[in-house]
């Protein structure tokens, strides 16, 4: 099979992450698909919930939808290639498939930050802004704040990166991760990759300003849950899940940022397949759980649905 085209036009990309997971790969697999198939069951059980049970048809939950789409277009980048290339003994893929893979799994995790973001908003007015709620959550600006996260994320975030880095001279086929990642094919370029280097840090400002946001929000819940026993609890109830899912999209794509700019070649393959993948298996697991779990309004919905 021919990778290269005059040293320079790469046709396929050999993932070599998969090196010494081969020996174990019937485990692999069996672990994967039932993770891939957790995934899919909690994520559709908590949108279904919300769309069928017209009670749930109000801002957070209608966000919260959106998280759940968000983690289900990121494993459906992820999984499907990831179970065939444990069945394969070769382990490529395409160039084009290569960069489809790249935009969907990075727009997922951009459009996860958003979204949290959002949802920080919508609290903030809940809880700080009682009386104008619904003056200000109108259908309206609802359904711009539903649309937001993915227009600001294909439009900044994940298509200009794609295209930059389409344009680049390769000199290598060889991606050191199970899957396709952007900063894998710039490590590839044997061209300027100043172009890469500057919207990389726009991404960094992308993120940091989403989480500064959050911040603020944040400092101005908890001083008004400080003054108020009714607003402690409602920061209790609803404002924990975001939290904990918050922490829990913020350390894992931290970890993946760390590793894609800085992992060191000497580190086990495993650890290393780990950290890439851990944002693809965590998050989207848990953030449904924690909702499920912790609001009651889903929690009594969920149990009445599905006991019948």
């Amino acid at each position: 099979m021919t990778f290269i085209d005059n040293a320079s036009t790469v046709i396929w990309f050999t993932l070599s992450g998969f090196d010494e997971m081969m020996e174990h790969r019937a485990t692999f697999f069996s672990l994967s698909l039932l993770c891939y198939c957790v995934i899919i069951l909690v994520n559709v059980a908590l949108i279904l919930t919300i769309v069928l049970d017209e009670n749930l048809h109000e801002p957070m939950y209608i966000f919260l939808c959106n998280l759940c789409i968000s983690g289900l277009l990121g494993t459906t980048g992820f999984y499907p290639k990831f179970l065939l290339d444990l069945l394969s003994d070769l382990q490529v893929i395409s160039y084009a498939g290569c960069l489809m893979q790249t935009f969907v799994i990075y727009s997922s995790s951009c459009a996860d930050v958003v979204i949290l973001t959002v949802m920080s908003y919508d609290r903030y007015v809940a809880i700080c802004r009682p009386l104008k709620y619904h003056s200000v959550m109108t259908r309206q600006r609802v359904t711009v704040l539903v649309y937001f996260p993915w227009l600001s994320t294909f439009c900044l975030m994940t298509v200009p990166p794609i295209l930059v880095t389409s344009k680049l001279r390769l000199c290598g086929s060889l991606i050191e991760r199970l899957y396709c990642a952007n900063w894998s094919i710039v490590k590839l370029s044997c061209s300027s990759i100043t172009a890469n280097n500057i919207i990389g840090y726009i991404a960094i400002l992308f993120y940091v300003a989403h989480i500064t946001l959050i911040v603020c929000s944040y400092v101005y819940l908890v001083r008004s849950c400080l003054t108020s026993i009714e607003d402690k609890g409602k920061f209790m109830q609803t404002c924990m899940p975001h939290l904990l899912s918050l922490m829990n999209v913020a350390v894992a794509m931290l970890f993946d940022v760390l590793y894609s700019r800085y992992g060191s070649a000497d580190t086990s393959q495993n650890f290393r397949n780990f950290m890439a993948v851990q944002f693809l298996v965590i998050p989207p697991i848990l953030n449904p759980l924690i909702y499920g779990l912790k609001l009651k309004q889903i929690r009594s919905r969920i149990l009445s649905f599905y006991s019948t």
